[in-house]
C-alpha cells in the first residue's frame, strides 16, 4: 500500500508537471497578445485559438532534430534533459495541502534551491557542446547570471526559513501568518526577482538576446530538443512561482476549506505569480550586462541581508 501511494504521488507530480507549464505557456501567448494589442492565432481548435499550443507541439514533433557536425553529440543531446528534470524533482517536495506532499524533506528549502540551480548546467552544456560561438557566449552569460543571483535567492529563502524556524517547506507553510506579508515582503520581492534572473526571463534574458547572439545556447537546437528547453522554461516559471507562494504567501492556506481546497489556493497563487512573470516580460526592456550585475550586487544582496537582520531581531525579541 505504501509503495502504491508513493507511485500515485509521483504520477500526480508528473501529470502536474506536464500540464500546468503548458497552461502557463498558453496564458503567456494570450496575455501578451492582449497587452500588446495584436491579434495572435485565433483559429486553431475553435474558441480563442485554445489549441494553438497543441499545434505548436505537433509542429516541434514533426521537425528534424539536427546535431551540428562539430558538436559534442552526447553532451548536446543530454543538455535538454539536464535543463528540464531538476524542476520535476523540486515539484515533488512542494506541499499542495496539509500533509499532502509527495516527499516532505526536513531540509526542503536547501534541496529545492540546490536542485533548481542544476538546470543552468543544462544551459551551459548546450552552449559549450553546440560548437557555435553565439551559443558559447550565451552559455557563459547564463553562468555569470546564476553566480550573481544565486546569493540573493538563497538569502531571501533563508529569511523565510528563519522566520518559520524550520527548513521544511511544509513546516514553513504551517508557520506562516498573514502579517508575514509586510514582515517578509522585502525577501519575497528579492526572491521573485532573483528567480526571474535564474530563469533568464525578460528583462533578464541577456543569455538569449536574439538581437545580439541569435538565440544564445539554443541557437543550434531544433525539433523536440528545442521544445524541451521551452518546457523547462515554463516548468521553471511554475516551480519558482510555487516556491514563492509556499515561502512567502502561505502556500496552500486560504480563506476557507484549506484541508479540502488547499491545492486550489496554491494553484491560484502560482498562476497569479506566473501572470506577473508574463506582465514583466511585456513591460520592461532587456537589461544590459552591467545593469544586470549591478542590480544583483548593489540592489538585491543588501536588501536580502537587511531582511535577514530584521528577521533575526524579531526572532530574538519574540522568543
Amino acid at each position: 500500500m505504501i509503495a502504491l501511494e508513493v507511485v500515485a504521488k509521483l504520477l500526480g507530480c508528473l501529470l502536474v508537471f506536464l500540464t500546468v507549464p503548458l497552461l502557463v505557456g498558453q496564458m503567456e501567448h494570450k496575455a501578451m497578445a492582449h497587452m500588446q494589442s495584436r491579434l495572435g492565432p485565433m483559429y486553431a481548435g475553435g474558441f480563442h485559438g485554445w489549441a494553438q499550443l497543441v499545434a505548436d507541439g505537433v509542429k516541434f514533433a514533426q521537425k528534424e532534430s539536427v546535431v551540428p557536425a562539430r558538436a559534442d553529440r552526447r553532451v548536446f543531446e543530454l543538455a535538454p534533459a539536464v535543463a528540464l528534470l531538476p524542476y520535476l524533482f523540486v515539484l515533488i517536495t512542494i506541499p499542495v495541502g496539509p500533509g499532502q506532499t509527495a516527499r516532505d524533506l526536513s531540509v526542503g528549502v536547501f534541496f529545492a534551491l540546490a536542485v533548481v540551480s542544476v538546470g543552468v548546467i543544462g544551459v551551459l552544456m548546450a552552449g559549450w557542446s553546440s560548437a557555435n560561438k553565439y551559443s558559447l557566449l550565451g552559455g557563459m552569460r547564463a553562468g555569470a547570471q546564476l553566480m550573481a543571483y544565486e546569493l540573493p535567492l538563497v538569502l531571501a529563502a533563508a529569511s523565510a526559513a528563519m522566520a518559520a524556524g524550520t527548513l521544511s517547506l511544509d513546516g514553513i507553510v504551517h508557520a506562516w501568518r498573514w502579517w508575514w506579508l509586510p514582515y517578509q515582503g522585502i525577501a519575497a520581492v528579492v526572491f521573485f526577482v532573483a528567480a526571474l534572473a535564474e530563469l533568464r526571463r525578460p528583462p533578464f534574458d541577456m543569455p538569449v538576446a536574439d538581437s545580439e547572439i541569435v538565440f544564445g545556447p539554443f541557437t543550434e537546437y531544433t525539433g523536440l530538443r528545442f521544445a524541451l528547453f521551452l518546457l523547462a522554461e515554463y516548468g521553471g516559471i511554475v516551480v519558482f512561482s510555487a516556491l514563492t507562494a509556499v515561502l512567502f504567501l502561505g502556500g496552500w492556506k486560504g480563506p476557507f476549506f484549506e484541508a479540502q481546497l488547499g491545492w486550489l489556493w496554491l494553484l491560484l497563487k502560482t498562476m497569479a505569480l506566473s501572470f506577473v512573470v508574463i506582465w514583466l516580460r511585456v513591460t520592461y526592456p532587456r537589461l544590459r550586462a552591467d545593469q544586470l550585475q549591478k542590480l544583483a550586487w548593489v540592489g538585491l544582496v543588501p536588501l536580502a541581508l537587511a531582511q535577514i537582520a530584521l528577521t533575526g531581531v524579531v526572532r530574538v525579541t519574540t522568543s
